[in-house]
């Protein structure tokens, strides 16, 4: 390696002297993406103990580094900070001089002579070593008529998505373009699609299959079936000739080389990227003519003391625009420099393997994964080849290779998976593949291709025994099997940090490895790692409840129930890691729960009330505009014209608006808080009760008309439906139940999609449990066979409270099943073998619930105390709206919310002046454990927030910036052991600080913050809060200013409307012609 040593004529030394008279050399890295973060935390731990440098990185983004590879999430949280690999407070916790870095900064020269580099911020900044980690740029093909119009966007950085974002916005249901089909291109199309603004996503690519890179023929043909399934128009073997633009250069279209034309607003070149060498030039650095700083092994440049790594370093005339290659560089380069009287690592040929989920398909190429088209690049014993074949195979065609390859292929049209594994003449030994749908296998054959080991099985054995059907599995993986592609993490290097405990949670593993911080596919398999061996050290996977309760749902719940434990103070002391926490918004519900299952209390008896989140609070599902849906119970779907016609009468008194639910029941919504105990009254006084739609409880259980009217019937579905729905109404888990009973096999009821489920039999009822709808979907399995109707309720009687017992936090039915130990075979051993000999003891658990039900909302308007709850604000009868109403179908809706959230400071908000006045009596407030009561308050036209907690006064503005809600008083207190408080928001769980120096902050969404002001008690017996005056206060948080208008929101049906107005009698296509004013159909345009 060239010499380290500074030059004595630089005329301006770089070294710096240490404390300890030792000198440090200056390491200087330009450039601060993933590659550059590598190489820095590596040199920085190597180097702890020597301290032979001080590195100083200049990076051009205004970003710190951040996940490229990740880029995609961006459009689903919107948070730059997400995607940061380190926090921000990384970066500044160095005090010895370590590490410096500057953002918003090019390095404009590099002169070498002086060992300086010149920025753009006109600062000279010496070195005595330079890493050149600049990265690449993305390709715009600048010999393409348009290419600069306005429209046009590459998919490379955190600025790319934000302007697309911008563009998008303004040109919404236009036609919007991917061109290229490779790794990236794919990613800029899913991206596009997730922005759901453009009517339309097409994916342009020259070749003949996407990921022509990485997949033969057949693969890629395959993916691109599944990505055009999806709902991506791809277009192939197409090549952009024009941009056309309007006269204001604003994107139109693209014409082809074939002469298509195709209509566009947008356009986003994902066709490559060119490495940043333009330093190179004038510092007399050698760069390849394809691009790059010509490196060698030791990934020096052509010029002493200056490095290059990354994708822009061109080894043996290569460059690579993956980053598993640049983060195995910068493993070299950092143990070279901090090591240099050990022998040195040497760069070699990387492994390009990729495993990825691209538009939802799985996708991974590994080993040498085209050796039967161009030859191997290697083969086992030190044999090179000698086919050097270079034309892609079409379709799985193979070149002539007879003599060194053999390939073994795998297609499933059915489940759409497809692998293709090569391997030597003799079998013996595998060299690369590809597979499709089926990824499990990747890490272990990508591993057998590395160590080239002999193999002990057929070939055969890797397609025909690999469908288990599981989960990626650690077990058969040797120590140096590389896991983590992105960040070079292999599996020895995982267990090693969780058994010498520095990782003792899969938070601190990624955050110390880096495993799984890139395109996160390795997860699966790092979260089996993590878990396996944390069992083989005697340590279970902690699955707590939150940081307050050491002890998952099912353990609390025995404890609360052997111990009779019934107050969540008593919780607290018997199994909270501090007997006076106030808990938070995960475990108070939680417990609350726990309680109802258990003892079934009134859920508003205080203090169990104060356990409850805001459904539960208000007996009512809360609503977009603060307002509230009322749901009757309706047992079966069967109700009465009488009580038809008051659920009329009751909605048109209160102006509510009303739908006919999933679940054959009737949701009327809009009911405000004070008018809540008027519509029930009503309701109970014609009979009718609560329905639960607010509760994890049981919803309902619905029910086609069965014998009862059906001529197809063969059992009496509404009867058994309504006798379940009345024994289980009330009952508290851990999330909903649904159930549902049909009267024949053809299922009207849809009974094999919910929670539990009956089909009329013959000789009973066929019983299915575990299958929801849902985000995640799942079939119900049958539990029974032609089940006797009376043997019905004792089965489910034993399988509802085995599930109450035993399932996790919101845990649904479905998952609950997958977890158990044995699955579906263990749950019929237990409630139906009895093999734990608890069926009789669930059995009374059920009766002693059921026995004690009660309405809770016939309880509620008969109880003054819970009646006080149901007031908009605590010192006044005024009301309010906070979100305006539209009239549409001749019933009244909510605006929609208007994109995005408040990004006003509150916070910071400097008042002109601040005084102390009385605002609400402090009897309002109660004293009980868990100590914690709260009041919305209202003061000219703003409102506030007021809580107190164990004695002390909190308050805040009452909205929620993140949708402009009015309802943070009656968020959940949390609370942590440094005694910081936080308010959750009821809505999205936006958690808020209540006290210390960061109060007002919201510590899981920076973007959003709230204005507290300093409240206390005084012995007036009034509760004062120091506020600015009415109208300053008004100016910036009155519920005028930020009500939701009709005007701020986007019609989501403007255009469709359009199209379909007078659309009667007419063709759809016809119409579509008025509307666009062409006839016929375009080409890859909607098919009507």
């Amino acid at each position: 390696m060239h010499s380290s040593e500074p030059s004595s004529d630089t005329g301006n030394s770089p070294l710096i002297l240490d404390n300890g008279g030792q000198y440090r050399r200056k390491m200087v890295v330009v450039g601060l993406g993933m590659v550059a973060l590598s190489f820095i935390e590596k040199t920085i731990k190597q180097d702890v103990q020597r301290r032979q440098y001080d590195i100083v990185v200049i990076g051009e983004e205004q970003h710190v580094a951040y996940n490229r590879v990740g880029l995609t999430s961006f459009f689903e949280h919107r948070k730059v900070e997400e995607l940061y690999l380190n926090p921000k407070e990384w970066y500044s916790s160095f005090d010895d001089g370590c590490f410096s870095y500057h953002l918003n900064t090019r390095v404009e020269e590099i002169i070498p002579d002086r060992k300086v580099v010149k920025t753009s911020a006109g600062d000279t900044v010496p070195y005595d070593l330079l890493v050149l980690a600049t990265g690449s740029d993305a390709v715009i093909p600048t010999h393409t008529p348009g290419h600069d119009a306005h429209g046009v966007f590459v998919y490379r950085t955190i600025s790319d998505l934000q302007r697309l974002m911008e563009f998008a916005l303004l040109h919404k249901d236009t036609i919007g373009v991917t061109v290229g089909g490779g790794l990236l291109g794919l990613e800029a199309a899913n991206a596009m699609t997730d922005l759901r603004t453009f009517r339309t996503v097409k994916l342009i690519d020259r070749n003949k299959w996407v990921l022509s890179r990485q997949l033969d023929g057949d693969a890629g043909t395959l993916v691109t079936e599944k990505i055009r399934g999806l709902g991506l128009d791809v277009m192939l073997r197409k090549r952009v000739a024009t941009i056309t633009t309007d006269n204001n250069n604003n994107v139109t279209g693209i014409i082809f080389e074939d002469g298509e034309i195709i209509e566009c607003s947008c356009i986003c070149f994902a066709i490559g990227v060119k490495p940043r060498d333009n330093l190179g030039q004038r510092a007399g650095i050698k760069c390849s003519d394809r691009g790059g700083f010509i490196v060698n092994a030791s990934l020096e440049t052509t010029v002493p003391d200056i490095y290059a790594i990354g994708e822009c370093a061109s080894w043996e005339n290569q460059t690579f625009g993956i980053i598993a290659p640049g983060i195995e560089m910068a493993d070299v380069l950092s143990f070279n420099l901090t090591n240099p009287e050990i022998e040195q690592k040497t760069f070699q040929r990387p492994d390009l393997s990729t495993k990825l989920k691209l538009l939802g398909v799985d996708v991974a190429s590994f080993g040498d994964f085209f050796a039967d088209r161009d030859g191997p690049r290697f083969l086992p014993g030190g044999r090179a080849s000698k086919f050097n074949g270079t034309q892609p195979a079409e379709h799985g065609n193979i070149q002539p290779n007879g003599q060194q390859v053999k390939a073994l292929t795998y297609r499933d049209p059915f489940d759409a998976v497809y692998k293709k594994y090569l391997f030597t003449m003799d079998g013996k030994h595998i060299l690369g593949g590809m597979m499709i749908g089926d990824t499990k296998d990747y890490l272990k054959l990508n591993q057998m291709v590395k160590t080239q080991k002999e193999l002990d099985v057929p070939p055969s054995q890797f397609i025909l025994g690999s469908n288990s059907g599981g989960d990626e599995n650690a077990d058969d993986l040797d120590d140096d099997t590389q896991v983590c592609s992105c960040h070079n993490v292999t599996k020895g290097e995982l267990v090693s940090c969780i058994k010498n405990e520095t990782c003792n949670t899969i938070g601190q593993l990624k955050s110390h490895t880096k495993a799984g911080t890139g395109c996160a596919g390795c997860m699966p398999i790092v979260q089996s790692i993590f878990n396996k061996t944390m069992k083989e050290m005697g340590q279970e996977v902690p699955n707590h409840m939150c940081s307050h309760i050491p002890y998952s749902r099912a353990d609390l719940f025995n404890v609360v129930r052997i111990k009779q434990l019934k107050s969540f103070a008593e919780v607290m002391q018997a199994v909270g890691k501090s007997a006076d926490s106030l808990g938070c918004e995960v475990c108070k519900p939680v417990i609350g729960s726990i309680f109802a299952s258990l003892y079934n209390p009134h859920i508003l008896d205080k203090p169990i009330r104060d356990l409850q989140d805001t459904n539960d609070r208000f007996l009512a599902n809360i609503q977009r505009n603060g307002t509230f849906s009322v749901v009757p119970r309706v047992p079966g779907g069967e109700i009465t014209p009488d009580k038809l016609i008051v659920i009329g009468q009751v909605a048109k008194k209160y102006n509510l608006y009303c739908k006919i639910t999933g679940a054959q029941r009737i949701d009327m919504f809009g009911a405000k808080k004070q008018d809540l105990l008027g519509i029930w009254t009503a309701l109970v006084n014609a009979g009718m009760e609560s329905g639960h739609a607010y509760a994890k409880a049981l919803r309902t259980v619905k029910s086609c008309v069965g014998t009862t009217w059906c001529r197809f019937g063969i059992g009496d579905s509404v009867g058994i439906a309504i006798r379940l729905e009345q024994r289980y109404k009330s009952i508290r888990a851990p999330h909903k139940i649904k159930g549902a009973v049909s009267g024949c096999i053809r299922e009207c009821a849809e009974a094999q999609n919910k929670d539990f489920g009956l089909i009329a039999t013959e000789k009973g009822f066929n019983i299915f449990v575990g299958g929801n709808g849902g985000a995640k979907p799942r079939h119900s399995e049958l539990l029974a066979k032609d089940v006797p109707t009376e043997e019905v309720i004792p089965l489910l009687d034993r399988y509802l409270i085995f599930y109450i017992r035993t399932a996790d936090k919101l845990q649904r039915t479905a998952r609950w099943i997958e977890n158990l130990p044995g699955g579906m075979d263990y749950l019929r051993e237990v409630i139906i073998d009895d093999k734990l000999g608890i069926c009789a003891d669930m059995e009374r658990q059920m009766e002693e619930l059921v026995e004690s039900y009660f309405c809770e909302w016939t309880e509620t308007i008969k109880d003054p105390e819970k009646r006080k709850y149901f007031e908009q604000f605590a010192n006044t009868s005024e009301t309010v709206d906070t979100v305006e109403m539209i009239e549409e179908r001749n019933q009244q809706r909510p605006s929609y919310w208007p994109q995005g959230s408040v990004t006003e400071d509150f916070k910071s908000h400097q008042w002109s002046s601040l005084s102390w006045q009385p605002i609400i009596k402090i009897n309002h407030f109660s004293d009980e454990k868990p100590q914690i009561s709260s009041a919305n308050v209202k003061r000219g036209d703003t409102q506030l927030a007021i809580f107190k907690i164990k004695g002390a006064y909190y308050a805040t503005q009452q909205m929620c910036p993140h949708k402009r809600a009015f309802v943070l008083s009656e968020g959940l207190i949390g609370d942590n052991d440094a005694g910081k408080y936080w308010v959750s928001c009821p809505y999205h769980k936006r958690n808020f600080d209540l006290n210390g120096e960061q109060a007002g902050r919201c510590s899981n969404d920076e973007t959003a913050n709230i204005a507290t002001f300093p409240a206390e008690e005084r012995t007036d017996g009034w509760v004062y809060l120091k506020l600015p005056p009415v109208e300053e206060l008004d100016t910036l948080l009155g519920t005028e200013k930020w009500k939701v208008r009709k005007e701020e929101a986007v019609d989501p049906f403007e255009r469709v409307d359009k199209i379909l107005k007078g659309i009667k009698g007419k063709r759809v296509v016809d119409v579509r012609e008025e509307v666009t004013g062409r006839a016929g159909c375009v080409s890859n345009g909607i098919d009507w």
